[in-house]
């Protein structure tokens, strides 16, 4: 692998990496804020938190495949 193909193969995991980053703040910080500023606390509610823990593996498994990108460099 040249050098040029290991900066592209570096430059695709720092992209994943930081919509991961993206994906799972965003899964923490929006329920969280609904959940405190909402007076009514309903079963919406609770759907939200799901989706939420649904974005925030999302995330993670966007974080795995950068991982698995990175193993893709070679000396």
């Amino acid at each position: 692998m040249s050098l040029i193909e290991n900066e592209r193969t570096k430059l695709l995991a720092t992209a994943l990496n930081n919509v991961a980053v993206a994906t799972v703040a965003t899964a923490l910080i929006a329920p969280t804020a609904s959940f405190l500023y909402t007076e009514g606390r309903s079963a919406f509610q609770i759907w939200r938190f799901g989706l939420a823990a649904v974005w925030f593996a999302g995330g993670l498994c966007l974080d795995l495949f950068a991982h698995i990108v990175l193993g893709r460099l070679k000396p």
